[in-house]
């Protein structure tokens, strides 16, 4: 017997509307969080007293089973926070360009806009200044407001749902990771997988590694798209 595949939910309920920042809002060929990849190698190395290579291999082990690398620093190595978040965010941000298309479908979607990110508020600020998107979102929920716990930790997608009074049935989710969607899909929210272009995954030049491009059939995956401006504007079409 077959069985029929689940609708995925649709947007007409949705009053809030949440996004993930780093490769979300503006596109993974930015190269921007290269940037911060390379600090955070940097820092690993200096901190452990390892290998570029070595603080490589560390790093990413960290990042996949802590969320961020920074929260493997603090429970393996009992890491203050402070100084990473300052270092690893010190970038240039000028590789990112304004997205008037992306500005005018956000100023179209009904309801609340909000950015959850584990990275910096400094950070985003920056990342929306440059997006001239400023105006658009009510406020950014960074990793200090997450207690530095971050996604895809149950935990801090309730702090971020009690700060703001987010109902999370009558609200979407857009991130770049399929793994970071499965929490808020099981709260009920929309969930949408932003990811890079097929051709840019195939050549290898998103630098992601496998896991990272893993989950696009998942169930928690209601909709996919490569172009988060198109999308939003047909999502306010229908």
């Amino acid at each position: 017997m077959s069985v029929s595949p689940k609708l995925p939910r649709g947007f007409d309920h949705v009053e809030t509307w949440v996004f993930d920042l780093d490769n979300t809002l503006y596109p993974h060929h930015v190269g921007l969080w290269r940037q911060v990849d390379d600090k955070i190698r940097g820092y690993v190395a200096n901190f452990l007293g390892v290998t570029k290579e070595q603080a490589f291999e560390i790093q990413k082990d960290y990042y996949k089973r802590y969320g961020t690398s920074m929260r493997g620093l603090m429970v393996e190595h009992n890491m203050q926070p402070d100084e990473y978040l300052e270092i690893v965010h010190q970038i240039d941000h000028s590789p990112i360009e304004p997205n008037p298309a992306l500005g005018a479908a956000l100023e179209k979607l009904p309801g609340r806009k909000l950015i959850l990110t584990n990275g910096t508020k400094k950070h985003a600020d920056a990342v929306v200044e440059r997006l001239q998107l400023h105006g658009h979102f009510e406020d950014v929920f960074d990793i200090v407001a997450m207690e530095l716990e971050p996604k895809p930790a149950e935990a801090s997608y309730g702090r971020f749902l009690k700060a703001h009074n987010v109902a999370p049935q009558r609200a979407a989710m857009f991130e770049d990771l399929a793994r970071n969607l499965e929490v808020p899909h099981a709260l009920g929210m929309t969930t949408v997988l932003v990811v890079p272009p097929v051709a840019r995954e195939q050549t290898g030049e998103t630098g992601r590694q496998d896991w990272e491009r893993a989950g696009y059939d998942a169930a928690h995956v209601d909709h996919i798209t490569d172009d988060l401006a198109g999308f939003l504007g047909r999502v306010v079409m229908s």
